[in-house]
């Protein structure tokens, strides 16, 4: 099995989400979820910009019942607030709150900390190329699931 691609790719996001939280159980005893650490974070980085749940069921990749069952959660733990828009009454932006800010924040540090280990050994050339293949198996993904969505 060491030589398989996807069993390696599981095994190392397995070894890396054990480490994380093995090491900073203090931390997941309490909210925010890793979900909605992504959630969080993905705001965070488009501050400038209104959020819908749409959005983030889009640049996640994630199901609309997933993400619309985290944010309920995290509405739940004032972590965000889900206002109607002006324009359409429909959606609703989605905007977080400062304890959100905070408790994402502690986390994030640690976080770091893991990466850092991850990257142990490895110089910025590698982790360019590691993170250019990555990609490239995400859009070769994405473009079989165009086409085998293309022949149904």
């Amino acid at each position: 099995m060491e030589d398989k691609l996807l069993y390696n790719l599981n095994l190392l996001n397995k070894m890396i989400g054990r480490e994380f939280i093995c090491n900073n159980k203090e931390l997941f005893n309490k909210e925010p979820s890793p979900s909605q650490m992504i959630i969080m974070d993905y705001i965070l980085n488009h501050q400038n910009e209104v959020i819908y749940q749409r959005d983030l069921e889009d640049v996640l990749m994630l199901r609309r019942a997933t993400v619309s069952g985290v944010l309920q959660t995290m509405e739940r733990n004032g972590l965000v607030k889900r206002v109607l828009c002006d324009e359409d009454v429909r959606c609703k932006k989605i905007i977080l709150n400062e304890k959100a800010k905070d408790k994402f924040n502690t986390k994030r540090k640690e976080f770091y900390k893991l990466e850092d280990v991850v990257k142990n050994g490895l110089n910025e050339e590698e982790i360019e190329f590691f993170c250019h293949i990555i990609k490239r198996m995400q859009n070769n993904i994405k473009e079989y699931a165009k086409r085998k969505d293309s022949y149904v």
